[in-house]
């Protein structure tokens, strides 16, 4: 059975093989006995000497910091778990989290929501939503009408004049979602694009800064939402939300119907793909990669 410095040395072998040297931005040489990337290769990308990068590869007792390591994995292109595997094998420990910038929304996690029969969508963190489906789009609102830049949903619900008609009503609404989202900016504390959100957030919602300044949290959205749409009617959803596997910085929320009418609607809604243009760029396999 091989041992850590074995598979340390099979994995990172293996790993330079699959990676040309144009994938990196490297002029390939004339000639080259092997396939991928040499040791020399990595090494210069990572920032790192050719020996210590070897000593690294043979499994040698050296320190390895996670800066250090989080270059080797961008210049290998190793996927999440790839870069979770040589984590535990350097470290003895998993990775350290990505951050709300390095979030991957996979082609999977897309397909799946295209075939979920019910609304479906996937933000990140800071509440930018990345992808939905053609039901979302039915039933609340169509993102391929909004600006990439603008497709924030506590900035998009927090902003619509219709939430804001009822005073009490809303401050409610208001307090709810930012209980949530205290949550999840705790976790990217720190973060600019965080930070600019809050900051435009308290300059276009009224008494903003006294509902942010709030203690109240709640590490759920699970909930009861009644949408009155023009054409549809009253349509009653419980929405919760959940973590994909491999990519904790996003959340898929679904909308299930709470009633037999709702579930008869949605089930009239429910079109062939071809019939949704989200009019957003669909996420390839290659893009499960994390980019270098």
């Amino acid at each position: 059975m091989p041992n850590r410095r074995d598979q340390i040395k099979e994995f990172l072998k293996e790993c330079r093989a699959r990676v040309t040297p144009e994938d990196v931005g490297l002029r390939p040489p004339r000639r080259r006995r092997t396939p991928g990337l040499r040791r020399e290769d990595v090494a210069s990308l990572a920032g790192v000497s050719v020996t210590w990068y070897t000593w690294l590869e043979q499994g040698r007792d050296i320190n390895v910091s996670v800066d250090v390591l989080e270059r080797i994995c961008a210049s290998l292109r190793l996927t999440g778990d790839e870069r979770d595997y040589l984590f535990s094998l350097v470290h003895g420990r998993p990775a350290p989290p990505l951050s709300e910038r390095e979030a991957r929304f996979t082609a999977t996690l897309w397909r799946t929501i295209q075939y979920l029969p019910v609304p479906a969508l996937v933000m990140t963190l800071r509440w930018d939503i990345v992808a939905w489906n053609c039901l979302v789009a039915a039933v609340f609102r169509d993102y391929g009408d909004i600006p990439p830049g603008d497709r924030n949903l506590l900035k998009i619900i927090l902003t619509d004049e219709k939430y804001q008609r009822d005073a009490e009503a809303f401050d409610t609404l208001a307090r709810r979602l930012l209980a949530k989202f205290r949550v999840d900016y705790s976790q990217c504390a720190g973060d600019a694009s965080f930070e600019q959100l809050i900051e435009d957030l308290g300059a276009s919602v009224p008494g903003f800064e006294g509902l942010w300044n709030c203690a109240e949290i709640r590490n759920s959205i699970r909930g009861d939402y009644v949408v009155r749409h023009p054409d549809l009617g009253d349509l009653s959803f419980e929405h919760s939300s959940y973590v994909p596997e491999g990519s904790s910085f996003l959340r898929l929320l679904m909308f299930v119907p709470r009633d037999a009418r709702t579930a008869s609607i949605l089930a009239s809604l429910v079109t062939d793909e071809s019939d949704c243009d989200q009019r957003i760029q669909r996420p390839t396999d290659a893009a499960e990669r994390r980019p270098g």
